[in-house]
């Protein structure tokens, strides 16, 4: 877990299985002040054990998650369609971001579809990308 100062959100969770799209993500979410904690996760299934774990503990919970797509054992489709199966406390606190390198329309019309997802941004994540994610 990384941590900064002074940030937008105090968790918030990354899950991508790319080493470098976990790394550099971070640095820049604490630099950015967007994120005060980052929990890094190469391994969806993880991922979700934490969440479920926790998700009636708002305290440790992520603000905002981002998920990689394709990924190996389970995919960010699969863990999406488990964290449907969380409580109604974690999916109203945690928001839900799809991050992939896919310009596959269907993937983003897949992503898009999810009641749970807010929405489908291109890697890589983006300063201006995380300007744009507001505390409400």
């Amino acid at each position: 877990m990384i941590t900064g100062s002074q940030a937008k959100f105090e968790n918030v969770m990354i899950i991508d299985d790319n080493i470098i799209d976990l790394y550099i993500p971070s640095r820049m979410i604490i630099k950015n002040n967007f994120g005060k904690n980052v929990l890094e996760y190469s391994d969806a299934a993880e991922a979700l054990k934490y969440l479920q774990e926790n998700q009636e503990n708002i305290d440790v919970l992520p603000q905002v998650i981002f998920v990689d797509i394709y990924m190996p054992v389970m995919s960010g489709f699969d863990f999406m369609e488990a964290y449907d199966k969380l409580s109604l406390t974690l999916k109203n606190y945690c928001r839900t971001y799809i991050l992939s390198s896919t310009i596959d329309n269907e993937d983003i019309a897949r992503s898009l579809s999810d009641k749970n997802v807010v929405a489908f941004h291109v890697k890589p994540i983006t300063k201006e990308f995380l300007d744009r994610i507001t505390v409400d």
